[in-house]
C-alpha cells in the first residue's frame, strides 16, 4: 500500500512490525519477519535512511518506529512534490511538441523533384489536386512537361477548377500553339500573352507551387513549394506578370452584331494572334493561311472601321468587342 511512496513490501512489512511492537531487536523482528537476521539489519538501515526507523537511545540494540503520521507525512510531501514537477515537465514538454507540429521544418516545406518523368507526374499531380484554381506561367521551351501531354487540366478544368494561364509570345509559334490555345479557350480558360515569362511556374489553390530547378543542359528537375513565404512570393510573382499580360481570345463572340459585312471568326483569329504580337507571317503559318490572305483580311478590316494603320485598327477591334480587353 506503501509503493506509491517509494517503499517496497518488504520495508512496509518491517515498518508495519515496528509499528505494532513499538521496538524490537534485530533477532525478534527477524523472527517476525521469517528472514535471516542480515537482510532485516539491511533493512532496518534503508527505512533509517528514510526517516521511518530509528535506534533506541534508550535501550541500546533495539529498534523503534518513527511516527507513521510525521514519517509517512514527509515522505507523501516530498513524493507530490515530485509527482507536481513531473507535471510542469510534461506540460512544457507537450508545449514544445505542440510548437514543433505548427511549424513544419524547411525540408516539409520544400521538396525536389529530379527526372523528367518525376517532373511531369509531379505536375499533374498538382492540377489533379487543385480544387479551385490553378495559375500558370508558361514558356515556349519546356523541358520536362508539354501541353501535349498534360490530360491532366481538362478533368481539373471540368471539376470547375479555374485556370489563368500566362503564355510567352514563343508558345503560340510552336507547332501546336494555336491547337493548344483554341483548347484552353473551349474550357473557358482565362488565357493571356507577353513577350517573355521569367520562369515556367504552376501553383495549385495558392497552397502548392511547382518551379524548375534546372536548365536545359541539366538533368529536368523542379521545387515543390508549400505552403510558406516563398510560396506566396511565387504567387506573387504570378500576379505581377497577369496583370501586365494581354487578353487572348479566339472565337466569334458578337460578330452577328456587325452583320454580314462584319468580321468573320477567321478574320478575328486573325486580329487576336497580331494583337498578341505576332507577325503576319506567323500568324498565317498558325492559320495555315497565305501570307497575302491575312494581308487581305488585315486590309479589309481597316477598310471596314475606316482607319488607316494597324494600330487604329486594335483600337476600334477594342471598342467594338471584337476581341477581348
Amino acid at each position: 500500500m506503501l509503493g506509491a511512496i517509494g517503499l517496497d513490501e518488504t520495508h512496509e512489512a518491517a515498518y508495519r512490525a515496528l509499528v505494532s511492537v513499538g521496538a524490537a531487536d534485530v533477532p525478534a523482528l527477524a523472527r517476525r519477519l521469517a528472514r535471516d537476521e542480515d537482510a532485516t539489519e539491511r533493512t532496518l538501515r534503508q527505512l533509517e535512511r528514510h526517516g521511518l526507523a530509528a535506534q533506541s537511545s534508550g535501550r541500546p540494540g533495539r529498534w523503534v518506529a518513527a511516527p507513521p503520521g510525521v514519517a509517512l507525512g514527509a515522505l507523501l510531501t516530498q513524493r507530490r512534490h515530485e509527482l507536481e514537477k513531473a507535471e510542469l515537465t510534461a506540460a512544457l514538454l507537450a508545449e514544445e511538441y505542440r510548437a514543433a507540429a505548427a511549424e513544419p521544418s524547411v525540408h516539409d516545406l520544400v521538396e525536389v523533384v529530379t527526372g523528367a518523368a518525376a517532373v511531369s507526374q509531379r505536375f499533374l499531380q498538382i492540377q489533379l489536386g487543385a480544387t479551385r484554381e490553378v495559375c500558370a506561367l508558361v514558356t515556349g521551351t519546356p523541358v520536362a512537361v508539354t501541353g501535349t501531354e498534360n490530360d491532366a487540366e481538362e478533368q481539373a478544368a471540368a471539376r470547375g477548377v479555374r485556370y489563368r494561364v500566362v503564355l510567352e509570345r514563343a508558345v503560340l509559334d510552336g507547332p501546336h500553339g494555336l491547337t493548344e490555345l483554341s483548347a484552353a479557350l473551349d474550357r473557358d480558360e482565362e488565357v493571356r500573352v507577353v513577350d517573355r515569362v521569367p520562369t515556367k511556374l504552376v501553383v495549385a489553390d495558392r497552397a502548392l507551387a511547382l518551379v524548375p530547378l534546372t536548365g536545359r543542359s541539366a538533368e529536368p528537375a523542379a521545387l515543390v513549394v508549400h505552403a510558406s513565404g516563398l510560396l506566396e512570393l511565387l504567387s506573387g510573382l504570378f500576379e505581377s506578370v497577369w496583370r501586365t499580360a494581354l487578353p487572348l481570345r479566339l472565337g466569334a463572340d458578337g460578330v452577328g452584331e456587325e452583320g454580314p459585312d462584319g468580321p468573320d471568326p477567321v478574320d478575328l483569329e486573325v486580329l487576336s494572334l497580331l494583337l498578341a504580337g505576332l507577325t503576319d507571317a506567323s500568324v498565317a503559318k498558325q492559320l495555315d493561311l497565305g501570307l497575302r490572305t491575312v494581308q487581305r483580311r488585315v486590309k479589309r478590316l481597316m477598310e471596314l472601321t475606316g482607319v488607316t494603320t494597324r494600330l487604329q485598327l486594335g483600337w476600334h477591334a477594342y471598342e467594338r468587342g471584337w476581341v477581348s480587353r
